[in-house]
């Protein structure tokens, strides 16, 4: 064997198993590659970086909460800095939605996960900027866009740099002598049968196969355990075996700008302690904007779901036609503010998407653990999950997340899933 553990995938997922993985097993020879030439240079790098602990099922609340405090952590105790900012999550509703998110919010209080509800008038006051009535808008009802009626905030909840997150659990992970081979890219994953016969065709359906490693650009890596985490490029590795990734990807694109007449959304009292405008979902088509405080900017995406297809891209651009001759028309109208404003910047990336009920896989197969789908919430599970793949692999029930708190791992398994359907997805 080459190594004892080879994990695929230097982003935010693979780097965390990849550490509690040494961690938890520090005589193991933990190794990990990826095709980039540095950690965190796929989908990783795309992320706006946005964490909450607004969910309504217990699982996502457990994997993000406990990550949000590890977050915390790393800044205050480690020393990293993560550019780790509490600037809340702010949804913008209508009566009408509000109304439909009853069940969900009594799931939340009963929790005592902390939160505001904040009505339209106080939504007037604290955001000036914001347009809260379209009664007397005719292209507005063209539109469909919704009334703001009330807000609902998130208070642990906020911003993270994600490159810095990945780049500490990298620092973490060598310091305890793990090793990290980039611009190594696995081509296929190497199948074999457990008692090898050395006949042509092996193995064959009366053996008993497992997973020993990749075949790479580089030649072959073989495994004790292989850990598939690379995001939505893990298909192309699993498809061959017949291995479901629970995942579809899907191209999320995310537009920055940095204009003087946007920064009233950069000084908003009130709702966080840095006063800016909290991370904020508007009423209509999922649009999200997030204050980006390390350089004064702006930073735009919208979740669309119908209309924009599954499939994985090698390298995705972002459209500013999608900017311009889609988000704009409704944006506008909610901050007029943009009118007439253009990204100074713009890139895509992918999701990594489980549709079935939008929380995270984690996956063994005899000489393989796989763990993905986390539908676009990575960067803030990604410590809980990189402690259930440890865990899973030394073979325990339960894996204990940070904080102290427990979850069994099978719960993200295929087999014995036992977690709640997500209501609230971006």
């Amino acid at each position: 064997m080459d190594c004892d553990t080879l994990v695929i995938g230097a982003g935010v997922l693979g780097l965390s198993s990849a550490y509690y993985l040494k961690k938890m097993d520090p005589a193991k020879r933990v190794v990990v590659i990826d095709r980039f030439g540095g950690p965190g240079q796929g989908n990783s790098a795309k992320s706006e970086g946005g964490y909450r602990t607004l969910f309504t099922s217990e699982v996502n609340y457990l994997l993000a909460d406990s990550t949000i405090d590890w977050f915390s952590h790393v800044e205050e105790d480690l020393g990293y800095d993560l550019k780790f900012h509490n600037i809340g999550y702010l949804w913008l509703l209508s009566d009408e939605q509000y109304t439909g998110w009853k069940d969900a919010l009594q799931i939340i209080e009963r929790r005592g996960t902390e939160m505001r509800t904040l009505g339209k008038e106080d939504l007037e006051r604290i955001i000036p900027d914001l347009v809260t009535d379209f009664r007397d808008d005719d292209e507005a009802e063209l539109l469909g866009l919704e009334q703001v009626d009330v807000g609902i905030l998130g208070v642990k909840c906020g911003s993270i740099d994600a490159d810095a997150l990945v780049r500490s659990y990298e620092q973490e992970f060598t310091k305890l002598g793990g090793e990290i081979t980039y611009n190594t890219k696995a081509e296929k994953l190497i199948l074999k049968p457990v008692e090898e016969l050395d006949i042509p065709g092996e193995p064959f359906v009366w053996q008993e196969s497992h997973v020993v490693g990749a075949e790479t650009n580089k030649g072959e890596m073989r495994a004790e355990t292989t850990v598939v985490a690379c995001g939505v490029w893990s298909e192309m590795l699993l498809d061959p075996l017949g291995f479901d990734s629970f995942m579809r990807p899907k191209k999320r694109q995310l537009f920055a700008f940095k204009e003087p007449r946007l920064e009233g959304l950069l000084n908003v009292k009130g709702l966080n302690k840095y006063g800016v405008l909290p991370l904020t979902i508007l009423p209509k088509a999922l649009i999200l904007l997030k204050p980006e405080l390390s350089e004064g900017s702006i930073w735009l995406g919208c979740a669309d779901d119908l209309g924009r297809p599954f499939g994985l891209e090698e390298d995705p651009q972002a459209e500013e036609d999608y900017y311009t001759n889609n988000i704009y028309h409704a944006l506008v109208k909610y901050f007029p503010c943009f009118e007439d404003v253009r990204p100074m910047n713009m890139w895509a990336g992918q999701y990594a998407v489980n549709s079935f009920d939008g929380i995270p896989v984690v996956v063994p197969s005899p000489g393989m653990i796989y763990v993905g789908g986390a539908s676009g919430s990575g960067i803030m599970k990604a410590d809980a999950l990189g402690r259930i793949v440890a865990a899973l692999n030394l073979g325990e029930e339960e894996a204990e997340l940070y904080g102290g708190r427990r979850l069994k791992v099978a719960d993200l398994g295929i087999h014995n899933r036992n977690v709640e359907r997500e209501s609230l997805i971006i």
